[in-house]
């Protein structure tokens, strides 16, 4: 060991950092125990070929049992109690299902003081949670794109908590309004997608932010994975998140100096909205046949459009109906004494985003197409070109044949 030069050491050191950062990536991944050893078994034998010059096997496996226990150990000092929610404020916005009606009846439970958010006070989903919420819960007509709305809603939520603040402000309004490759996609849908899921979310915190950073709150946004992964079929809706997630890391450091602690949740597949209802997926269907040109329609073709449909509804009907682990993160989120940037809400999340952290371009991309939307049916422009060519090689191959006969 003493005949180790400086450099060597000055590598040793470079490879422990390095070893505790992958080390962190991995286990903020939540995969299962055996996921994780592999990980850190795989790492430890790409990085024992990359420095075998300068470090022992045995010693950069060393370094990397001493990361793990201290990471670990970090960890468990981390005090698990979370803070208190009676006497907590919070604004949840796009209450009417899903998530957002999940999460006030949640936070209710818990004794927050909840604001929900609906766009429409005479629906279903807002007269649940008058019938199952406590007296503390506050109903609020809100369309998030809609500026005079936005600011009544400020100004009611102003007059209940007088000079208290808000505690948290939870973004779970959004939309999906397109399935469909970016060709085939209204330019009304990613004006749609941007509209909601990042300029409405972007006033919604505008507003409240001086409310948040009063109480020196939290700042929770229900994003996707597909902001940071290019889903097939998912492009007006992923570059809404992409934009979205952007902004709300920025807000992170730039909200640090005000104590505000700002955090993102991202879901696996779940059952919310219009996901299973068939009626809706086929209405969306037909108004996108009406709305493409018939050039391109020809190019495409019917069954093509067909199959991304049903491709879309059967993936929703299999997604997951227990919402809870979104909501779990939600509560960590706001009651945690150091909440997390990020939370990856459901299965297969952190072995997606492992995925597309660690591996090369080559393998993500054959994940991401053997998880989501598998088409088979080719557009018919290339079908046709393609039986051309197997018309024009069979044409030759007789023609040849021809020939040699003459000869």
């Amino acid at each position: 060991m003493d005949d180790l030069a400086l450099p060597s050491w000055l590598c040793i050191l470079a490879v422990a950092m390095f070893a505790c950062g992958v080390m962190k990536r991995i286990l903020a991944s939540h995969l299962s125990p055996a996921s994780t050893v592999a990980a850190w078994l795989g790492a430890t034998v790409l990085m024992e070929r990359t420095w075998a010059l300068c470090v022992p096997a045995g010693l950069l496996l060393a370094l990397l049992g001493l990361a793990y226990v201290l990471y670990a150990v970090a960890r468990a000092r981390t005090p698990d109690a979370a803070l208190p929610a009676t006497g907590k404020a919070v604004v949840i916005t796009g209450c009417d299902s899903g998530f957002g009606k999940a999460t006030a009846k949640r936070l209710d439970a818990l004794g927050f003081q909840v604001f929900a958010t609906v766009l429409d006070l005479s629906g279903e989903g807002a007269r649940e949670l008058q019938r199952t919420c406590s007296p503390r819960l506050t109903l609020l007509q809100v369309d998030i794109t809609q500026p005079q709305q936005l600011q009544q809603a400020l100004t009611d939520v102003q007059a209940q908590l007088g000079f208290k603040g808000l505690w948290g402000l939870v973004n779970n309004a959004g939309v999906c309004v397109n399935f469909g490759d970016i060709e085939l996609s209204l330019m009304s849908n990613f004006r749609g997608c941007m509209e909601v899921n990042f300029f409405g979310t972007l006033n919604v915190t505008k507003s409240f932010l001086p409310l948040l950073r009063q109480a020196k709150g939290r700042l929770v946004t229900v994003s996707s994975p597909a902001g940071d992964q290019p889903f097939p079929c998912l492009a007006a809706y992923g570059a809404s998140k992409a934009a979205l997630n952007l902004l709300i890391n920025t807000l992170r450091h730039e909200l640090a100096p005000w104590g505000v602690h700002v955090a993102t949740i991202l879901p696996s597949s779940y059952k919310t909205g219009q996901c299973s209802n068939h009626a809706y997926w086929e209405d969306q269907h037909q108004q996108l046949l009406r709305s493409l040109p018939r050039a391109l329609l020809e190019d495409y073709g019917e069954d093509y459009v067909s199959e991304t449909k049903e491709l879309f509804y059967s993936y929703a009907r299999q997604a997951n109906p227990d919402l809870s682990p979104v909501v779990d993160a939600i509560v960590q989120a706001l009651l945690s004494p150091q909440p997390e940037a990020r939370y990856l809400a459901g299965p297969g999340v952190g072995l997606m985003y492992f995925i597309h952290n660690y591996c090369p371009f080559s393998v993500r991309n054959r994940f991401l197409q053997s998880l989501f939307v598998k088409k088979k049916v080719t557009p018919q422009a290339l079908r046709k070109h393609a039986a051309f060519d197997l018309v024009s090689h069979d044409d030759n191959n007789n023609n040849k044949e021809e020939r040699e006969k003459v000869k």
